[in-house]
């Protein structure tokens, strides 16, 4: 077996050779030209994204030839690995179908205008990182930067996949649990198909909120240029700060004080303190949208749909969405203390137990909630798998599990508004279940049952 595995990686070696070789060949005779009489594009197929599914699919399918010619797929590995190979394969395959990207183009319109010297696009509404690194693609055209951001995705979701696996060991979860957990989680998500559909940072956000947890407290710097990097991504990880900060860990403090200036001064140095002020006046602009959407899930949103039916007047509706989230604030404050003095989901520290019902409030405090930022909580819905042994509360966050990731994305009134509700469910769960401190009966079976095959 080993021998006709090292013989099936030669083989792939020698193709790959082969084919790098012809490519060479042909452009350097013909040009592109030479080229294109070997490719054709499908009406419905975006050649780039074709090219490099197909190229990253072959990619993996050698690293697999690798390890498993070389035995370095062992009992300690196996599932870790097999659950990396399938969610890579799916979703690669999965990316490919699509022919038609949307988030980038405002992410490219900002970066070439920064580029161009002009003001960020009113469209732009992150802060002034992303459009600042992104500013030197700009030369590559819309598929360039398209097909780099669609990698730096893919990569992004690989990540993922470790990350979480080991965030949830650090709360607690079996090894070979977390490995389960993380597949099934992964493979239907609606929110984690449109980021990657859209092409958007939510990945990398996530994934450096992840490493923030992760890594702290052995290496504060690390923990805190993460954490620092992902609010100058996307603003809302803002809300997670709150976590660290309660654990009075002074050297973490300054290293996140020091990293979010530093990493803020580099679009300064770039292009003056007036990119930051246009941020601002996007931000605030983005507050007077006077329509709703239903893929937009937030409270702004649902609360101007009541507005002809109620007669209700958009400055009435305004303060009324501030008012739901300074009462979402509160709820999720008191939840975090509660878990915190109970210590919930975990006896290590106060970040671990306050983190959670923050990924709520860092969720929904957008005056903009998309579909796709459900990804965020993903750790809120997936640490209650631990706590919830009533088969009252089981059916509630079933239903809200559903909602928020396996429910496809439509349009229509209200079902669409079921990932407004979804998060707040899981938060009145998570004090509910404060003070459940044995292992929850799915715990129990999946380890018995693990235990047995494993």
């Amino acid at each position: 077996m080993k021998k006709s595995l090292q013989n099936t990686l030669r083989i792939w070696v020698v193709t790959t050779f082969l084919v790098l070789a012809s490519l060479i060949a042909i452009y350097l005779r013909n040009g592109m030209v030479g080229i294109n009489l070997f490719i054709q594009e499908w009406p419905l197929s975006n050649l780039a994204v074709t090219l490099v599914s197909t190229s990253l699919t072959w990619i993996l399918a050698g690293v697999l030839l690798y390890l498993l010619a070389h035995e370095k797929i062992n009992q300690d590995n196996l599932w870790l690995t097999a659950g990396f190979f399938l969610v890579m394969f799916v979703y690669l395959q999965i990316l490919r179908e699509r022919f038609r990207y949307g988030d980038y183009h405002y992410y490219l319109e900002a970066a070439t205008a920064l580029a161009n010297g002009q003001p960020l696009p009113d469209t732009y509404l992150y802060l002034p990182l992303w459009g600042t690194l992104l500013r030197f693609l700009v030369p590559l055209g819309d598929q360039g930067v398209m097909i780099v951001l669609w990698t730096v995705n893919v990569i992004a979701l690989a990540t993922f996949y470790f990350l979480l696996i080991q965030v949830l060991e650090r709360y607690g979860f079996f090894y070979h649990l977390s490995v389960i957990i993380t597949v099934l989680f992964l493979l239907i998500n609606t929110p984690l198909m449109r980021t990657l559909g859209f092409i958007q940072v939510n990945l990398i956000t996530l994934d450096l909120i992840f490493f923030s947890i992760l890594v702290y407290p052995k290496n504060n710097f690390l923990s805190a240029l993460a954490l620092a990097i992902a609010v100058h991504l996307k603003t809302s990880p803002a809300a997670i700060v709150l976590a660290f900060l309660l654990t009075f860990n002074w050297r973490w403090i300054f290293w996140f004080a020091l990293s979010f200036l530093a990493v803020g001064l580099f679009p300064v140095a770039m292009h003056g303190t007036e990119i930051y002020l246009q941020f601002i006046n996007n931000t605030v602009s983005l507050s007077q949208i006077p329509d709703t959407n239903f893929h937009d899930t937030s409270f702004d949103s649902f609360l101007r749909f009541l507005n002809p039916f109620f007669d209700i007047s958009i400055e009435t509706t305004r303060l009324m969405a501030i008012g739901a989230k300074v009462l979402l604030l509160l709820a999720t404050l008191y939840t975090m203390m509660q878990n915190i003095l109970a210590q919930s989901f975990s006896k290590e520290n106060r970040l671990l137990n306050a983190a959670p019902a923050l990924f709520v409030f860092m969720t929904l405090a957008s005056p903009i909630v998309w579909d796709h930022h459900g990804l965020f909580t993903t750790l809120a819905f997936l640490l209650l798998l631990k706590r919830i042994q009533s088969p009252t509360h089981w059916m509630i966050f079933l239903a809200a599990y559903f909602f928020q990731f396996m429910l496809p994305s439509f349009d229509f009134f209200p079902w669409s508004y079921g990932r407004l509700v979804a998060p707040m469910v899981v938060l009145w769960l998570m004090y509910a279940t404060r003070k459940n401190d044995e292992p929850s009966p799915f715990i129990i079976f999946a380890n018995q049952w693990l235990t047995k095959i494993g």
